[in-house]
């Protein structure tokens, strides 16, 4: 039985200063995604913790009371994990954002879970080293928020998933317990690797308060190359060769397809186009290196021979730092795309690379045909395929939801994909997660939720289904 708002928040100031504690009509001016700010937060309150120990006891008390928590990050979710009903207790981590230390000899840095990935990023870069994990949300989105989803992003061909960047994390239980292993190194095989339940749990089974992330030495050479193509074979035979010929550089390989490069250089826009309008697919290429020189000559050695091989039908290659920025801004403000759509329908789902250019057409056509849809935009990162749609449509019922759902889902079982590539599953995939996990991994799930969690209080709701 839950708590009412006056007790649990006068307990609540025993520990915690009643300055960082937010309720009643102060919430207004709060929300639960970056995208809605004008909607006020429906919650009992938020807090506003500065230290470990004071989310520890916090969870000591909600779970004492029965009280469910939400834990807010950055905000830019694409799945529903943050949404509240207005009976939780939210838990912002924005007051926990120091970076207590980068060391350049293990190449780590220990940061509290509220910094944001792109202060990370520059941190490491006054370093001369590099935080790889790369994504358009990079000024908003926290790092807690990342290793919750284990987030991907532009570069995960090279270096893989969060999940593959942290070293060590401090995590606050349920119960308020302290898990803590903050340890700056790689090789550690004493036992079951426990970080890993927590990253990619969307806040279900711990609070993630601080973490050790990986670092590297920071590259001196950044190409960059717009190539098109009118054949997805291609894209895939091109992909191969450039990886082969870049000898272990490649960290970015980006597809676009027609309608998403169109819409983000149209008439308007803040990007002007690369390449002419009239292919079919657009890749954008990033390779990392040592040597500018060598690595320019080497991309465009290998540009050239592609033309003359008839692996690519027009290429144009970055010469400049602002062509550089030009470049991928094309491919990360999707909040051109969105603003183009009467109302926008998110997708990120993951197939193999050979079927990813007949599964997007048929998936088009088949979306086009539905009354209510406008438009279909796809892109992502096709070199680890992952790709991602965005469907224009006229109008927020359930019922062109679903329809639309079906379309984007249904081949995935078949086809042995996932529903979600990079995002995560939230609210809005959990009915979707059978159709690419078996009964018997999510009855797993199941025992390990119940087991962290047994009151089924942190996140409740999302991600899976719990039986009281």
């Amino acid at each position: 039985m839950g708590v009412n708002n006056n007790t649990i928040t006068e307990e609540i100031e025993k520990f915690l200063d009643a300055k960082y504690i937010i309720s009643g009509e102060e919430l207004n001016d709060r929300y639960n995604h970056i995208w809605k700010m004008n909607d006020g937060l429906k919650a009992k309150a938020l807090l506003l913790p500065k230290y470990t120990q004071e989310i520890s006891e916090i969870c000591k008390l909600c779970y004492a009371y029965n009280q469910p928590i939400i834990v807010f990050g950055g905000l830019t979710n694409l799945v529903g994990s943050t949404v509240t009903e207005g009976n939780e207790i939210v838990i912002s981590m924005e007051r926990m954002s120091n970076i207590e230390e980068v060391d350049e000899i293990s190449r780590t840095m220990t940061v509290e879970a509220g910094v944001i990935l792109e202060n990370a990023q520059n941190a490491a870069k006054e370093k001369d080293l590099l935080f790889p994990l790369n994504y358009g949300a990079k000024g908003s989105a926290q790092i807690g928020g990342a290793i919750s989803t284990n987030a991907g992003g532009l570069r995960v061909l090279k270096y893989g998933m969060t999940r593959n960047l942290i070293l060590g994390l401090e995590v606050v239980k349920m119960d308020g317990t302290i898990i803590s292993s903050m340890k700056k190194i790689t090789k550690d095989n004493s036992a079951y690797d426990l970080k890993q339940l927590f990253i990619g749990s969307e806040g279900t089974l711990g609070i993630v308060t601080k973490a050790v992330l990986k670092l590297i030495e920071l590259p001196t050479s950044r190409q960059s190359a717009f190539v098109a193509f009118n054949n997805y074979e291609r894209v895939t035979a091109f992909l191969k060769f450039v990886d082969k010929g870049l000898a272990g550089t490649l960290s970015g390989y980006e597809l676009m397809w027609d309608n998403f490069y169109q819409c983000s250089t149209s008439e308007g826009s803040i990007n002007k186009p690369v390449l002419p309008w009239h292919y079919k697919y657009y890749v954008l290429i990033e390779s990392l290196g040592s040597d500018p020189e060598k690595n320019y000559a080497l991309m465009e050695r290998l540009l050239t021979e592609a033309m003359e091989k008839e692996m690519i039908l027009d290429g144009a290659l970055a010469n400049s730092a602002s062509d550089l920025e030009n470049f991928w801004k094309i491919r990360e403000e999707v909040s051109i795309i969105k603003t183009s759509c009467t109302i926008d329908q998110h997708f990120d789902v993951s197939v193999p690379i050979p079927e990813i250019g007949s599964y997007v057409e048929k998936v088009t056509i088949a979306l086009e045909k539905i009354s209510g849809v406008n438009k279909v935009y796809s892109f992502g990162h096709v070199a680890d395929g992952n790709i991602h749609f965005i469907v224009d449509k006229e109008d927020h019922s359930d019922e062109l939801r679903k329809a639309i759902n079906a379309v984007v889902y249904n081949p995935i079982t078949v086809l042995n994909g996932s529903v979600s590539a990079e995002h995560g599953i939230g609210l809005d995939k959990k009915e979707y997660l059978k159709m690419c996990r078996t009964p018997e991994e999510i009855a797993l799930m199941l025992n390990i939720k119940k087991i962290m969690d047994p009151k089924n209080l942190l996140n409740p709701g999302k991600v899976l289904d719990v039986k009281a």
